[in-house]
């Protein structure tokens, strides 16, 4: 089971407030567990969303809209995407996290859909469309 794992935005990470060297320390030997283990995937922090942007749609009409976003507890401030064998396994994992902020914090973790969720609703052709994307994304 593949799920991406949040790391909710703060104060502080959304006032664009780089972590210590402490901090770094601590979450690279914490991502190097999880290489090593065969979970972690991709992991990445991201910038305050003051640095981002969002495409709002409706219907055809397409809506930009510039960072920053007010709601801090909604936005997030990095990801994982790991492997595991289920929701259990990921939250082991992530109790075992170093907190990835000062303060209080909060990680978010959701399942990732599988073809095989969609049942009957993948047809023949969208089931070779993803394998030949997976493949193509797999090269590189």
């Amino acid at each position: 089971m593949r799920v991406v794992v949040f790391v909710k935005a703060t104060k502080d990470s959304e006032a664009g407030n780089m972590p210590s060297t402490e901090l770094l320390e601590a979450m690279g030997k914490y991502n190097e567990e999880l290489v090593n283990a065969g979970i972690m995937q991709a992991g990445e922090g991201l910038h305050p969303s003051s640095r981002g942007a969002r495409v709002a749609f409706d219907g055809a009409d397409r809506m930009v809209i510039d960072g920053p976003f007010a709601e801090t507890k909604e936005l997030v401030a990095g990801f994982w995407i790991w492997t595991v064998k289920d929701m259990a396994e990921a939250i082991a994992w992530v109790k075992r996290c170093p907190n990835p902020m000062p303060g209080p914090s909060e990680i978010e973790i959701r399942p990732v859909f599988e073809m095989e969720d969609f049942g009957d609703l993948v047809t023949p052709e969208i089931a070779a469309q993803d394998e030949r994307l997976r493949e193509k994304i797999a090269k590189g």
